[in-house]
């Protein structure tokens, strides 16, 4: 017995040295790192004629650039007063005034509340944005000794290597940067805000709970030094666990259709209006429009705002048999835009369905892409307007259906009011629900975290050193997420989408 107790306190003594040792090792990495870094400048704002243009300086050189570079216009001494915004001229290396503006300096601080965005010393210098005032200011920059000028995304990056972000914020400030509709806006903040972040730490803390209690298992055994149950307890633990990630999952990938846009095809038989729909609800003339069957032959997609989401909307071939090689490869591809788009509104002329036997013959060609989710509009009602639409209904098997002259804007209005709602249904997202998941490489993380967890369920106490192995998986794969195990790979292709200055 006094055999095996010194057994597990060496497992125990060695485990927490390993972690100790890595912690060291981050630190002294850091520090090393902080030593040898340069300070970076970039133009934060666009380039152009405007008001203001703000630069930003941030590394250890940035309190040598306020002393060498800005003069305060009260006349007060030149050491830089923290979190303050004053009026200055920003000067040349030889003292002559670049410009009249302002300056913000930002003490950074090697703690666990740093007071700067990349945890550094920062110093911003608000310029006219004039081009011979940017361009000076940032020239007087790069002839200071250890300056160099930023690369895409390399201010967020210095805040996630110090800690101050993770992986989640990183990419919920790309996408507010990105975001072009309010939507994507209020999801990309659920990110960049830190929502995300803690939700996802949530998850990863409870597995590292189920672990440890899976390792006191390991090196005391259930029975005179641990209760009973303990390794049971964690199965239960893991199993509403499991229930809420595949609830995540489960979200009909919400997040990322409403960061990437919801795709819309229209798509039908030739010569029924599906371009003329495209130019109306884009408002302008996208398509070209005549009364030729098979004018469009290819795909053409337009990125709308449609009530605060975003909607790419692509209007497709006329899907019919033709000898016409051209015609036939663009049929192809209506077909497959259709198949995958996440919103398919199937457009139908009125005027071609008179009879039983003319309304069979005007679907046969698009049945096989409608199912109960597509949308139906019935176009140019001012031709027909007697069409048996229980007879449509039951022959198609769609649920949504709209009949309109889109020639004289009947039922226009209506088709508008209903899609609206029909798309806030599918998409729109509560405040108090907002989607966890809003990157492909979360899914692909999260799922494989349940399949670790669901492993470890199957497990029994004799199995439980494997168990253990299953749910320190687990925790990788979500610890992935946040960037906690970072992937260089993936980092480098995330900040390489970030614009300069930040």
């Amino acid at each position: 017995m006094e055999i095996c107790e010194f057994e597990s306190t060496m497992r125990i003594w060695r485990r927490r040295m390993k972690t100790t040792s890595a912690s060291v090792m981050k630190v002294r990495t850091l520090l090393s790192s902080l030593k040898e870094r340069k300070t970076i400048y970039a133009l934060s704002t666009p380039p152009g004629k405007a008001g203001i243009g703000v630069i930003r300086i941030s590394g250890p050189g940035s309190s040598d650039v306020y002393e060498r570079m800005v003069k305060l216009s009260n006349g007060s001494n030149r050491k830089p007063t923290p979190w303050k915004m004053q009026r200055c001229h920003v000067l040349s290396l030889e003292g002559e005034m670049l410009d009249d503006g302002l300056c913000v300096f930002f003490k950074g601080k090697l703690t666990l509340t740093p007071r700067s965005f990349t945890t550094e010393d920062m110093l911003e210098l608000h310029v006219h944005s004039g081009s011979a005032v940017l361009r000076a200011v940032l020239n007087t920059l790069g002839r200071m000794d250890g300056c160099r000028p930023a690369e895409p995304g390399e201010f967020t990056r210095r805040a996630f290597e110090a800690g101050r972000i993770d992986l989640t914020e990183v990419e919920g400030i790309r996408d507010v940067i990105d975001a072009e509709t309010d939507e994507q806006r209020k999801l990309a903040l659920t990110a960049a805000g830190g929502e995300t972040k803690r939700r996802i730490e949530s998850i990863r803390q409870q597995l590292i709970r189920c672990l440890a209690n899976v390792e006191a298992v390991i090196d005391f055994g259930e029975g005179e030094d641990l209760e009973e149950g303990v390794f049971e307890h964690a199965k239960e633990s893991a199993r509403n666990l499991l229930a809420e990630i595949r609830g995540h999952l489960d979200d009909g990938r919400r997040g990322e259709i409403m960061r990437s846009g919801i795709r819309l095809a229209i798509f039908g038989p030739p010569n029924v209006g599906k371009s003329s729909l495209l130019n109306f609800l884009a408002q302008r003339e996208a398509a070209i429009v005549t009364p030729i069957a098979g004018t469009t032959r290819d795909v053409l997609e337009v990125t709308l705002d449609i009530g605060g989401m975003p909607v790419v909307i692509a209007d497709t071939a006329g899907i019919r048999k033709s000898e016409d090689l051209v015609e036939s490869i663009g049929i192809a591809k209506a077909e497959t835009t259709a198949t995958t788009a996440d919103v398919r509104i199937c457009m139908l002329s009125m005027s071609a369905m008179d009879s039983a036997e003319a309304m069979a013959e005007h679907v046969a060609g698009v049945s096989s892409l409608i199912d109960k989710d597509t949308l139906i509009i019935l176009n140019k009602a001012d031709e027909q307007s007697d069409v048996d639409l229980c007879a449509l209904e039951k022959l198609v098997g769609a649920r949504t259906l709209w009949t309109m002259s889109l020639l004289q804007r009947t039922g226009v209005a209506e088709f508008v009011d209903g899609f609206g709602r029909e798309l806030r249904r599918r998409f729109a997202v509560a405040p108090d629900r907002r989607p966890l998941i809003t990157q492909a490489r979360h899914r692909v993380h999260l799922e494989r975290a349940s399949e670790f967890i669901s492993a470890f369920i199957g497990y029994s106490v004799d199995e439980v050193v494997e168990g253990a192995e299953e749910l320190r998986y687990a925790a990788d794969e979500v610890g992935r997420i946040g960037g906690q195990i970072a992937v260089e790979d993936v980092l480098d292709a995330l900040f390489r989408d970030f614009c300069i200055g930040k």
